[in-house]
C-alpha cells in the first residue's frame, strides 16, 4: 500500500510539473519564422516602393504648384510626408525580419523607431485633422475662432501641434526600445522586465489611438456632412459623398483586421489564451493584418490627392515635364490650387 501510495504522490508532483512546464514552455514557431523570413521583405519591399513614389509625387506637386496653403492641403503635405517617414523605416524592418538580427546598432533601433511610430501616429493625425477641417468648413463658416485659426501662422502652429502629439505618443517606445542581446543574437526591443509590461499599455494605446479615436471622429463628422451636402443642387454632391463613404470604409477595412489581432495580443500576454496554437496563430495573422494596413499608406495619395480633379491636372502637368515625349498626349487645364472653400457649392466644385 505504502508502494502504490508513493508512485501515486510521485505521478501526481510530475503530473503538476508537466503543467508548470508547458505553462512556460515557449510554443516552436520555427515554421512561422522560416514563413515571415521571406513574406516580411518581400510585402515591406512592395509597400515601401509603391508608397514612396505616390507619396513623394504629392510632396512634389504641392511643392511645385502651390502658392497658399489652406488646412487642407496643409494636412495633405503632412500626411504624404508621415507617410514617407513611415515607409522610409520599412527597409530596416524588412532586413530585420529576412536575417532575424538587428544589425544597424542601438542609435539605430531608435531612430528607426522614431521614424516608424512618428510616420504612423502622424498620418492618423493629419487624417483626423483634415476631416475636422471639412467638418468645420460647413458648420462652422461663420465662426470668429474658425476664420481666425486660418491665417499661415495659426495653419503652422496647428501642423506643429499634430506633430508634437505625435511624439508624445511614440516617445515612451521609443525610450524603452533598445538594441540587446539574447541566443538568437542581437535584438531591437525592450529589456525584459520592462517587455511585458509596456506591450500592455503599448497594445491599448495603438487601439485607441490608431483605430477607436479615428474612426469614431470620422464617422461622426461624415455621417453630418453628408445630409448637408445631399441638399445642394449640384451634379459633383454623389462624387463627394462617394469619396467620403470610401474614406470611412478603406479605413475601416484596413485597419479594423490590424487592430482586432493587436487587441488579441493584449489578451494573450495578460494569460488568455495560451495554448501554442493560440500563439502561432497570432504570430501569422500579426504578418498578415499588419501588413495590409501598412500598405494603407499607399492608397492615402489616390484618396486624398488624385481623385480631385485639379490636383490630377497639376499631377499629369508635372508628369508632363519630366516625360515630356511619352506624356505629350495628356492634355491639362491651367488651374491653381482654389482658395479657402467658404461655402458648400465651391467645396463640391473643388472634387
Amino acid at each position: 500500500m505504502a508502494t502504490i501510495s508513493n508512485s501515486t504522490t510521485t505521478a501526481e508532483d510530475y503530473s503538476e510539473y508537466n503543467k508548470i512546464l508547458d505553462k512556460y514552455t515557449v510554443c516552436n514557431i520555427t515554421k512561422i519564422r522560416d514563413f515571415s523570413r521571406v513574406f516580411l521583405p518581400t510585402l515591406y519591399s512592395i509597400v515601401f516602393i509603391v508608397g514612396f513614389i505616390g507619396n513623394s509625387l504629392v510632396l512634389c506637386v504641392l511643392v511645385k504648384y502651390h502658392k497658399t496653403y489652406n488646412v487642407s492641403d496643409l494636412c495633405l503635405f503632412n500626411l504624404a510626408l508621415s507617410d514617407l517617414l513611415f515607409l522610409i523605416s520599412l527597409p530596416f524592418w524588412a532586413h530585420y525580419a529576412a536575417v532575424t538580427e538587428w544589425i544597424f546598432g542601438n542609435f539605430m533601433c531608435h531612430a528607426v523607431t522614431a521614424l516608424y511610430l512618428l510616420g504612423f501616429y502622424g498620418s492618423i493625425f493629419f487624417m483626423i485633422l483634415m476631416t475636422v477641417d471639412r467638418y468645420a468648413v460647413i458648420f462652422h463658416t461663420n465662426n470668429f475662432l474658425f476664420l481666425k485659426h486660418r491665417s499661415l501662422r495659426a495653419r503652422i502652429t496647428l501642423a506643429l501641434f499634430m506633430w508634437a502629439l505625435s511624439l508624445v505618443a511614440s516617445l515612451p517606445t521609443i525610450i524603452f526600445l533598445q538594441e540587446n542581446k539574447d541566443a538568437d543574437g542581437w535584438k531591437c526591443r525592450s529589456e525584459h522586465q520592462q517587455r511585458l509590461a509596456w506591450k500592455l499599455v503599448s497594445y491599448i494605446e495603438l487601439n485607441i489611438l490608431g483605430l477607436i479615436i479615428p474612426l469614431s471622429v470620422m464617422v461622426f463628422c461624415y455621417s453630418r456632412i453628408i445630409p448637408i451636402l445631399m441638399t445642394i443642387n449640384s451634379p459633383k454632391k454623389h462624387k463627394v459623398v462617394r469619396l467620403f463613404l470610401v474614406l470611412i470604409i478603406v479605413f475601416f477595412l484596413f485597419w479594423t483586421p490590424y487592430n482586432i489581432v493587436i487587441f488579441l495580443k493584449f489578451l494573450h500576454n495578460l494569460g488568455y489564451m495560451q495554448s501554442c496554437e493560440w500563439d502561432q496563430d497570432l504570430h501569422m495573422a500579426m504578418q498578415w493584418v499588419e501588413t495590409i494596413a501598412f500598405s494603407h499608406c499607399c492608397l492615402n495619395p489616390i484618396i486624398y490627392a488624385f481623385v480631385g480633379q485639379k490636383f490630377r491636372n497639376l499631377f499629369w502637368k508635372i508628369l508632363k515635364e519630366w516625360f515630356p515625349v511619352r506624356l505629350s498626349w495628356c492634355s491639362t487645364t491651367e488651374s491653381e490650387f482654389p482658395e479657402r472653400m467658404t461655402t458648400l457649392h465651391t467645396y463640391i466644385s473643388s472634387a
